[in-house]
């Protein structure tokens, strides 16, 4: 037998952890932090005699979506493999008629299954589900390269930028948070070409974490001892994910980003040993010279037909099509 029940807090996701912790944003404190900004969890949760499974989400007016910003490279189910976790899959889904009118959830990966897995049990519970792409994400698999031998296949202009400028900077990685070097970093970031950060005390926060943790990566780089580029990396289950870069833009004559950013990638292949290098969402022309495969990010659209509200988008959306 499943229940399936509701919470308003994220703590209940700590008992979760071992179910698809794969990323920071599959954590139970990343959630947290999400909460901290003011977002109001909507926790739905099935469990049975063997396992639980839970989407982190919250709602408004009856539209129900991830519980998630900007920062989160991607949005996923919290559930156990198999044919176990569909089923309390499919048990979520059909509480949220309760709940709401439409569930929206993105980005979603589906290199691991993760959009058809939802998108499936959405269907099954009786939603009018809608998948499409809504975002991209570009990354490197490393196959057991050196960063030398990496560095042998990237475009001839950004090896001839980093062999020119290369000296022209000093830099530095940190794998512990360190206050002064963040505050660095912050003033870059609110000097940079950058819109304003939008939870800044967020992103302080979840470096702290990662820093007691051992997973942050801190790049500093300086010219004559001005900080003039700033990034924040962590790794984590053999992967690096590139989460802040920013540098001063009254000195992008130096490219000290791009030395940094190769100073970065040298550390995270060379001493960390990852398997892949993950650079977000968003296709930015600049990732292509670092990257090397792009996967799609999904927007898994759902409609309850039995919602009188649902109707309108329902028909404009069998009139797109």
């Amino acid at each position: 037998m499943i229940e399936a029940r509701y919470h308003d807090s994220v703590n209940v996701l700590q008992a979760l952890s071992g179910a698809g912790a794969a990323a920071p944003f599959d954590r139970a404190e990343w959630f947290a932090l999400l909460a901290g900004t003011g977002l109001v969890p909507l926790v739905a949760i099935a469990s049975d005699a063997e396992a639980s499974a839970a989407l982190a989400l919250t709602e408004s007016g009856g539209r129900i979506t991830p519980l998630r910003n900007w920062y989160s490279f991607t949005w996923r189910e919290l559930a156990p493999a198999g044919e176990a976790g569909d089923r309390l899959l499919g048990a979520i889904a059909r509480q949220l008629k309760t709940r709401g009118w439409r569930v929206t959830l993105e980005p979603v990966p589906e290199e691991d299954g993760s959009a058809t897995r939802l998108a499936q049990a959405f269907r099954a519970a009786g939603w009018q589900v809608a998948l499409e792409p809504c975002d991209i994400n570009h990354v490197l698999p490393v196959r057991g390269r050196s960063f030398a031998e990496y560095w042998e296949t990237r475009p001839g202009p950004l090896r001839t930028t980093l062999k020119r400028k290369a000296k022209k900077v000093e830099t530095q990685i940190l794998t512990h948070f360190d206050p002064q070097v963040w505050a660095d970093y912050e003033a870059i970031y609110a000097a940079s070409w950058k819109p304003a950060e939008d939870q800044p005390a967020m992103l302080r926060a979840f470096a702290q974490g990662e820093g007691a943790a051992g997973r942050l990566r801190l790049g500093i780089a300086r010219a004559e001892g001005l900080v003039v580029a700033a990034q924040a990396w962590t790794v984590e289950n053999g992967t690096a994910y590139i989460h802040k870069l920013a540098y001063l833009e009254s000195h992008k004559h130096l490219s000290a980003g791009t030395t940094l950013t190769a100073e970065l990638f040298r550390h995270v292949i060379d001493l960390d040993r990852v398997a892949l290098v993950d650079f977000g969402t968003g296709d930015q022309s600049y990732k292509a010279d670092w990257m090397e495969e792009v996967r799609p990010r999904f927007r898994i659209d759902c409609l309850d037909p039995a919602r009188p509200r649902a109707w309108a988008p329902l028909a404009k959306r069998l009139l797109g099509r």
